[in-house]
């Protein structure tokens, strides 16, 4: 009997070891915050989640192209945006690994025209520079001739006739511009004698097997309709939109890119099995060397001896939260685009996903990343801002706001925002119009957002002062001046609503 016994238990752990019941709950949890994200509307994109080189979790949802239905999928391309950063990084580093430059040298030294002596390669990589943005020296340029179209070729001409000063000197803060990496791309180019693209695709995207990732510049991404099996950004132009928009549908969206076509910094199209290359490319130590990748990872210091205060290294961004080890990553961001990849180094854990619609993919990623190592994470709810606007706008604001406080008890499926409700109110003013569209002013469903805002966070000045502008927007000064006087009460250094008040009284 007990012979017998230990061969039953003998085959029941081999059984576990053979369908782990971990690796299946994980699995599944992570499938249930993703398809929450998907039910909520949060999520049109791919993910995809690995272990050691091997592929655990993959999931596509949405539209790659809304108007047309045409669905998001595991293979499709989409744009990499700033993580194309991480590729101009390592191709620099390539060179520091062949001895073609040094890092704390002077970028003078290797682009002999450039202005700032005090600048080295390493203040480029980690954005402490001190750099201006590029609009700072080509919108002169601009100013005098409206149809210029600027290029790399045209950068640092302009930087050496526009002579701006520094925002600040070199190593003493840092702020993530896309500038560092105009430059830098300009110094691979007079480094390895070849053209940017060239020597990316040469360099790193043939020796990692990259082959669906392709070289494309936001003037093109934003300009083009007839990239095969690809994920165009979308935007939703309003806070009360309920379909978003193709952003390169969008006058100002599309004229923008094509007016300032630089490189460097955004020009690469990539899926996300073939980033699962790069990643397994970096962890090999194909692209550059074990002790390079290492100082790549590591948070530089300023010259207070501070780290970056977003604990940039070379190229890669550092999670400060270790509790699952060294996390390191790049996010992607372009107008209606968001992606990222983060790299697990402690566990070789990697999470890749994008989103077509700009919901934050390194919020949701951290979130994947902390499922896949057994922390708690809550399960995403729906915005009861979304719900009342689109409610207001399709039923009126007695209806809407009888279903804002019917949901509002559901505390596990939906959560209140003030923040949001205020922008909601403001969309509905239509005074911010960052797209440059035709001008849309919704005067009864934005007092009636903004009263009921001050109804449910009553001690919020904010909530007071938002409503006095709306107010006054429509022409009732005497009740703007009741709500600024209240918002200046619970808040005395409200210097806005202070002056707006001293206006409305020099009216009468």
């Amino acid at each position: 009997m007990i012979a017998k016994l230990r061969v039953i238990l003998i085959a029941f752990f081999i059984s576990l070891e053979l369908v782990p019941g971990n690796a299946q709950t994980t699995n599944q949890r992570l499938d249930q915050f993703v398809t929450k994200l998907i039910q909520n509307q949060q999520f049109s994109g791919a993910i995809l989640v690995a272990e050691r080189g091997k592929v655990v979790y993959r999931k596509s949802a949405g539209y790659a192209i809304f108007s047309k239905k045409a669905p998001n999928t595991e293979t499709i391309s989409f744009p990499i945006a700033s993580l194309s950063k991480t590729l101009t990084a390592i191709g620099v580093l390539q060179l520091m690994d062949q001895d073609k430059l040094n890092i704390d040298t002077p970028v003078a030294n290797y682009l002999p025209n450039f202005p700032y002596p005090q600048i080295t390669v390493r203040h480029l990589l980690s954005h402490t520079s001190g750099l201006p943005p590029y609009n700072a020296y080509l919108n002169p340029i601009r100013a005098k001739d409206s149809t210029k179209v600027f290029t790399n070729v045209d950068f640092l001409p302009a930087v050496v006739s526009g002579k701006n000063p520094l925002i600040y000197a070199p190593g003493k803060k840092g702020n993530y511009d896309n500038v560092n990496y105009i430059v830098l791309a300009l110094l691979l180019e007079r480094l390895s004698g070849l053209p940017y693209a060239d020597y990316i695709h040469r360099h790193l995207l043939e020796p990692a097997g990259m082959k669906q990732t392709r070289f494309m510049p936001l003037a093109q991404q934003f300009n083009t309709d007839t990239i095969a099996n690809f994920a165009y950004p979308h935007i939703y132009l309003r806070a009360y939109d309920d379909m978003p928009t193709r952003s390169n549908t969008v006058p100002y969206i599309r004229n923008y890119w094509k007016t300032f076509a630089l490189n460097g910094f955004g020009d690469y199209i990539s899926t996300i099995e073939d980033i699962l290359l790069y990643d397994k490319a970096l962890y090999k130590n194909q692209l550059v060397k074990a002790n390079t990748l290492r100082e790549a990872h590591q948070s530089v210091l300023l010259t207070d001896g501070k780290p970056h205060p977003d604990l940039f290294g070379l190229g890669w961004e550092v999670e400060s939260d270790t509790s699952m080890g060294q996390v390191v990553y790049h996010s992607g961001a372009a107008i209606s685009l968001s992606c990222v990849m983060m790299r697990n180094l402690t566990r070789r854990q990697t999470i890749i996903l994008f989103d077509n619609t700009h919901f934050n993919a390194h919020e949701v990623g951290t979130k994947l990343l902390k499922i896949l190592n057994g922390q708690h994470v809550e399960l995403p709810k729906k915005s009861l801002a979304h719900q009342y606007g689109q409610t207001l706008l399709k039923q009126g604001s007695t209806k809407a706001r009888n279903k804002l406080n019917r949901l509002k008890k559901d505390t596990l499926n939906y959560y209140l925002s003030e923040q949001e409700l205020n922008e909601l109110g403001y969309a509905f003013l239509g005074n911010s119009n960052p797209y440059h569209l035709p001008e849309s002013h919704k005067f009864t469903e934005a007092l009636a957002t903004f009263k009921l805002n001050i109804d449910l966070f009553p001690t919020s000045w904010n909530a007071y002062d938002s409503y006095g502008e709306a107010l006054l927007a429509t022409g009732n000064k005497r009740e703007a001046a009741m709500m600024y006087e209240k918002s200046i009460k619970l808040n005395p250094d409200n210097k806005g609503g202070i002056k707006a008040l001293e206006t409305i009284r020099s009216m009468d």
